[in-house]
This record gives structure tokens, sequence and C-alpha cells, in this order.
């Protein structure tokens, strides 16, 4: 008579088969406290704000049974606050120019570096060095040494190589404030993203530079026909990066604000952080639900910036 039973355990399936049963629930049971976690941590932070962002609700921590629907009326005030414009421009600007900057030069310190000079591990150091630095130690040392009017560095090196210009350049008026804001923030950032365009570059085998010096290529004609269409993987990596850490822009642009902030160096989160908790002169009441919407857009504006770059650089690289 045909045993199946047997014949199963004969073969070795039926322990295979429990053996993979032992297995789901043995990965049921680790991962659950990982999804539970994620769920409570980044999930209903993340619903509660969109909720949020639909009520006028006065203080962050009321229970949900004080929020008085609104419906768009949060988004409809932001766009027809000036202040809040003018947050915008500012953290647009910053973002554009300040990140041409920064990967332009953290793209050349990376080629430099990945370039076989000696010392290359201390000059790396050096230039990452501002990102270990606190950022109240970095903008106190801008405004106190550098910007400084009487005797910053920039106006010793101006009066050094007789550029009245910029011995003269008064950085800290309020008009001139965001240049001088905008040159800090990129000084400590650039270190960052070259490292992650330098740990790119080396991903890149030897064999092509090999393969197009043989071909005659010089070093300017590698590093455009190889080195910088096997970067648009770190390039996109970098831009995400660099757009999320300007939405959050927030401590920079309150130490380089006197007292409050003004319009040379206000931004969305500074902005939604008057909103939430009532600071600033120009604010008469608090709103939570607005500070919400704030963050909402904020998340949109980046989820969007994500969206273009990952159809301008295609995942067309070559696999290492």
């Amino acid at each position: 008579m045909f045993d199946g039973a047997a014949l199963l355990h004969l073969t070795g399936i039926g322990k295979g088969v429990t053996g993979l049963k032992k297995n789901k629930t043995m990965i049921v049971v680790f991962l659950t406290p990982a999804v539970v976690m994620f769920s409570i941590i980044f999930l209903y932070p993340i619903i509660r704000t969109v909720l949020m962002s639909f009520f006028k609700i006065e203080g962050v921590t009321d229970a949900m049974s004080k929020w008085e629907f609104s419906g768009m009326a949060n988004y409809i005030k932001l766009f027809n606050t000036e202040l809040f414009r003018i947050s915008m421009w500012n953290i647009f600007r910053i973002w554009l120019f300040g990140g041409l900057i920064v990967m332009g030069l953290a793209l050349l310190f990376a080629a430099i570096l990945t370039s076989g000079i000696r010392f290359k591990n201390a000059f790396r150091a050096i230039i990452y060095m501002p990102n270990v630095v606190s950022a109240v130690a970095l903008a106190t040392m801008w405004l106190q040494y550098v910007f400084s009017p009487k005797f910053g560095l920039f106006r010793s090196i101006g009066k050094a190589l007789h550029w009245e210009w910029l011995e003269k350049f008064q950085w800290l008026d309020p008009s001139h404030l965001f240049i001088a804001l905008l040159v800090a923030y990129c000084f400590g950032m650039v270190g960052y993203h070259m490292l992650i365009f330098a740990s790119g570059i080396e991903r890149i085998g030897t064999e092509y530079y090999e393969a197009a010096t043989l071909d005659g290529a010089n070093r300017i004609q590698q590093f455009r026909y190889i080195t910088l269409p096997l970067l648009k993987g770190v390039t996109k990596t970098n831009i995400t990066m660099w757009s999320i850490s300007s939405a959050g822009f927030f401590l920079w642009s309150q130490l380089f604000s006197m007292v409050v902030s003004n319009t040379q160096t206000i931004t969305p989160v500074v902005y939604m952080y008057q909103n939430i908790f009532g600071a600033g002169n120009s604010m008469t009441e608090r709103n939570a639900g607005i500070g919400a919407a704030v963050g909402v857009l904020l998340s949109v504006c980046v989820v969007l910036i994500f969206v273009v770059c990952d159809k301008i650089f295609k995942d067309n690289d070559i696999e290492f």
C-alpha cells in the first residue's frame, strides 16, 4: 500500500516543508516588532501631520477633539502670506545656488582626491572637518572671525591685497546677510557630498581608464566620457540628500538672525516653528495646522525633486 507520508520522509521533502513553515514563523516573529516600530515612528507622524494640515489647532499636543476642521484654509492662507512666500523663495535660492556651489566643489575635490595625489587622506579629513564641528560653533566662527567688519578674515585679506571692495564689504548688513549665510552654509556642506562623490568614483573600474588611455584620451576626456556618465546614481543620491537638508534648513537661519528672523534669513521651517510655538513678532496666534501644512508642502517638494532626478538620472550605470 502506497504511503505518501513515508515517501516524503524518505525523500526529505517533508522535512523541507516543515522547515519552510518554521522559517516563515521565525520571519513573522522577527519582522513584527520592526513593522510595529516603523509604523509608530514613521507612519503615524506622517499620517497625523497630513491630517493636522486640514485643521486649525492651537497647540501641537492638543487632543483631536479640540481640532477645528478648516479644509484647505491653511494652505490658502500660506500662499496668501507674503512672509511664507519669501521664505519659500529663500529656500529655493539656497537649494539652487547653494546646490550648484556645493555639488561643483564636492565633485572637483572628489576628482582630485581620487586621482592618486599624495596625502589624500589628510586632505580628505581637512575638507570633511567642518561636518564634524557643531553648526553653532561653525556659525559663530563665521560671524565673529570671518565676516566681522572690524577684524574679520575677509577684511584682512582685502586689506592685504589692496582689494578695497572686499575690505569694505559689509557681510552682515541686512542686504548682504543672505549671501553671508549661503557662503557659510556651503562651506560646511562640501565635505559631506565630496565623500559621496569620491566613493562613487572609487567604484569605477580602472580598466575603463586604461582602455581610454590606450585610445589617446586625456584626463579631462576621461572625466567627461567615463567618470561623469558612471556617476548618475551617485549624483541622484547627492541631489536628494541636498534637497532634504535644504528643506530642513533651520539652525543656520536662526544663528544668522540677530534677534528675530528677517526676510533675508527666514526659511519655511523657521516660519513653521513660529506658527507652532508662536515665536516671532509677526505672529498673532498659534496654529499648528499651518505648521503641519508647511511640513507637508516641503515633503511634497522633496518627493517631486526625487522623482524628477529619477527620470533624469536613470539607473543605467554599469554594474561594478
